[in-house]
């Protein structure tokens, strides 16, 4: 009985943290006379200060492991979560009510069992341990009479929630009903019929074709709400001439960079380790005389060619075995040869020469990177400078007087991304950018900095006629294209419902026992929807954006009776009892909440916000 109790407790527990408390608004709010020490009342039973101060602190403690981030009480107040916290243990209280209404409870026996079951009150042996049980309850600030009172408690409600839900059943049919519909199959043909299988001449709209089709489509050439900013900015580009790079700093930067441009010999190699030279020199003559192949030899260990492969190598990095690997030709296989695990053969699959950069070859690179490194520290600082006169009152026109300042303007919406709107950080001010926002300095991901101005916001408007010309021309003779593709998927559909046989060069696809669920890569998204409302020798046309394609129904098939359909079937089942279940709960639960008609205090409430830490 102790363990179905305790099963049924950890239920109970997810659940009440599942739900929404709702009507806690509606409940009454009173102050309480005397000592405070209760947040609300529901029926006899009290919310005390203590448990709403733990319980607070205990969502607050796992938002901040959730998060990584500190959750203040004002935080939690201004997301609901008091109210959520003071709901979950309104409905516990209710339910004590309902417990106590019903005189439920264990007896003195059943306690100490199930105290004795807790884990942190063992010692060693799993024994009950006094010692650890009040250490245990000195931690979280109760004595043994609180506890083994919210003890009864919990197993009153535990008993509670145990007669509500077990048993509950929902009706097989709708489990059956579920079941077929989501494991029902259908066998088809079908055909895609592209751009291919049309004989379109190109042809040129004319001003009237294109104005009507503008006209009808107007919804494809709608600007959206857009920003016009002017801009300054301060590129690195703009500096470098103003930066000298000294040959000292350009060979130190080369120095730095050797093992880039001073690329020694290398070998890609494979290795193959054994237990002592004898056997590493077996292995080898069997290679010699062809009685066996490399990739055996590692298959015969337990090992594949990942596990051997030393990848790309230098003379120095094989120790004594560096001459040997490295004098011998690509392809063949040198040993034994002593390594740092033991004798081994080695097998050299690929020979990469040696690069050497000389500082010449490099300079003017190494020149540019070194003037654009320094103009970027150089705009760090003159950036406060530049602030200070935007804020003085000067204009972004006026910024151009300064050295290197470009001024630039822009029409910008959500999805610009030429010229500066390609960088992050100009998107995210331009986003939030207001007509009374003044200019300030702003940093680019390349070191630049900028400073924009609302000058006018755009709504949502027609992009004039004239300048969509390319997007409406294309548009056009996409939309031809469309309808000459329905037009031609309509003919054959009328040949094959018609069962006559389709001209040379197509041929339909066999599908056989798919599911609602099954993907057809090269199918419109929505084929495997219409081939379920169709009816057996039933044909139809399903296009979208990426296909046309014709489909004739061909077989309808029942759930195949496989374990995994069963598995299903029995899942699907479990979690429609557990549903409903919970949801009889859950409504036994607010009824319960209603009878006990809570009632808060919002005083207490307060203080024990205003004390949290």
């Amino acid at each position: 009985m102790a363990a179905g109790m305790k099963k049924l407790s950890k239920t109970f527990v997810w659940i009440l943290m599942g739900m929404l408390i709702i009507g806690l608004a509606g409940f009454g709010a009173v102050n309480f006379t005397g000592s405070v020490t209760s947040v609300a009342l529901v029926g006899d039973q009290e919310v005390s200060v203590d448990d709403y101060a733990r319980e607070l602190q205990r969502e607050q403690r796992a938002l901040e492991a959730q998060t990584g981030q500190r959750m203040p009480i004002a935080q939690m107040t201004a997301l609901g979560l008091d109210r959520v916290v003071l709901g979950r243990l309104i409905a516990i209280a209710a339910l004590d009510q309902e417990s106590a209404d019903l005189g439920l409870s264990i007896g003195d026996e059943n306690l100490l069992d199930e105290i004795s079951r807790i884990p942190a009150f063992q010692d060693g042996t799993g024994s009950f341990n006094r010692d650890s049980y009040q250490y245990a309850l000195d931690n979280i600030g109760l004595n043994e009479a609180e506890f083994e009172a919210d003890l009864r408690r919990e197993s009153a409600r535990t008993l509670v929630q145990g007669a509500i839900m077990a048993g509950t059943e929902m009706p097989d049919t709708l489990r059956d009903t579920l079941t077929t519909y989501v494991g029902a199959r259908r066998s088809f043909d079908w055909l895609t019929v592209s751009a291919d299988n049309l004989a379109l001449t190109a042809v040129e709209p004319t001003e009237e074709e294109l104005r009507a089709f503008y006209d009808a489509n107007i919804a494809q050439f709608t600007l959206p709400r857009t920003k016009v900013i002017t801009y300054a900015a301060l590129r690195p580009e703009a500096l470098v001439d103003e930066i000298d790079v000294d040959e000292a700093a350009l060979e130190q930067l080369f120095n730095d960079r050797s093992d880039q441009y001073q690329v020694p010999e290398r070998r890609l190699v494979e290795r193959l380790v054994f237990a002592d030279t004898d056997a590493a020199a077996s292995a080898k003559a069997q290679l010699d005389i062809n009685g066996t192949t490399f990739e055996a030899l590692v298959a015969d260990r337990g090992l594949s060619l990942q596990d051997v492969d030393l990848g790309d190598v230098t003379m120095g990095d094989l120790d004594a075995a560096g001459q040997n690997v490295f004098a011998a030709e690509v392809g063949s296989v040198v040993g034994p040869l002593d390594s740092d695990l033991g004798p081994a053969l080695f097998r050299v699959n690929g020979r990469l020469e040696a690069r050497i950069t000389i500082l010449d070859d490099v300079k003017d690179e190494l020149r540019a990177e070194l003037a654009t490194d320094r103009a970027r520290r150089l705009i760090e600082t003159r950036a406060e400078d530049i602030n200070d006169l935007l804020a003085s009152g000067a204009t972004l026109e006026e910024l151009i007087d300064e050295s290197g300042m470009e001024l630039g303007t822009i029409n910008w919406h959500q999805g610009s991304t030429d010229g500066i709107a390609a960088y992050d950080g100009f998107r995210a001010v331009a986003s939030t950018v207001s007509a009374e926002d003044f200019p300030e300095v702003a940093f680019l991901e390349d070191g630049s900095l900028f400073a924009i101005r609302l000058d006018e916001e755009l709504e949502p408007r027609p992009e004039p006629f004239a300048d969509a010309q390319a997007k409406l021309r294309a548009a056009w003779q996409e939309q031809r294209v469309k309808t000459a593709l329905n037009a031609e998927a309509e003919r054959l559909a009328t040949i094959m419902r018609n069962g006559e046989s389709l001209p040379e060069g197509l041929s339909l696809t066999s599908e056989t026992g798919l599911t609602r669920t099954a993907y057809i890569d090269t199918a419109p998204q929505q084929l495997m929807a219409r081939v379920f409302d169709l009816s057996v020798g039933d044909v139809a046309v399903v296009a979208d954006d990426t296909a046309t394609t014709v489909v004739r129904l061909t077989e309808t098939l029942p759930v195949a009776e496989t374990p995994e359909m069963a598995a299903l079937s029995e899942a699907m089942g479990t979690q429609l009892d557990q549903a409903l279940a919970q949801a009889l709960f859950e409504a036994f639960v607010q009824d319960a909440q209603t009878r006990a008609a809570p009632r808060i205090d919002p005083q207490a409430l307060n203080a024990v916000q205003a004390n949290f830490q």
